[in-house]
């Protein structure tokens, strides 16, 4: 598993692939694959230049780009359903503390149970996931910028480091130290 910056991998796409690749999971089978991806980690953990590494990222993306692939789930997005529940992500992602379910729900005029339901639709996700998943999103971009951990748990509203460590460590398969 290699975690990327989504922003330098959206890059090394739009510099020549399709946009698409991301969109969706993709099952793909080829022979080049494997020592592709091979070369880029060794870029990666051999320490090797920037433009290696970004030589070895545009090679392999652009091999991707080029597969047809074996099984293509495409991410499909109920736009008028994520709109309704545009207040409730926002208090989700914003809110210091996890706001009750019932008065999410009642933001969006649906029982706690539609919530749920609706989440797990638009997003494919829980609330309480959903929550964590954003935070994690952000601890990753504070952890790149060098921010301690333990002020990183604090300021994305974690009870304790120990719990930031147990839920980055689920989302991320790293620890916070290690990532």
């Amino acid at each position: 598993m290699i975690h990327t910056n989504q922003q330098w991998a959206y890059l090394r796409i739009a510099e020549g692939m399709g946009n698409d690749i991301f969109s969706g999971i993709r099952l793909l089978r080829d022979s080049a694959l494997p020592d592709l991806v091979h070369a880029f980690s060794r870029a990666i953990f051999e320490d090797t230049s920037k433009s290696a590494i970004e030589e070895h990222a545009n090679k392999l993306l652009q091999a991707m780009g080029r597969i047809t692939p074996a099984i293509l789930a495409k991410n499909t997005v109920d736009v008028k359903l994520a709109q309704k529940l545009e207040p409730v992500l926002v208090r989700l992602k914003d809110d210091a503390s996890m706001p009750p379910l019932n008065e999410l729900a009642e933001e969006v005029h649906m029982s706690k149970y539609q919530l749920v339901r609706a989440m797990r639709k638009a997003t494919g996700l829980t609330p309480v996931a959903w929550r964590h998943n954003a935070r994690i999103i952000e601890a990753r971009h504070l952890l790149s910028e060098g921010q301690p951990i333990a002020q990183i748990a604090h300021v994305l509203g974690f009870t304790d480091q120990s719990h930031f460590h147990r839920v980055f460590r689920a989302y991320v398969a790293a620890s916070p130290g290690r990532y």
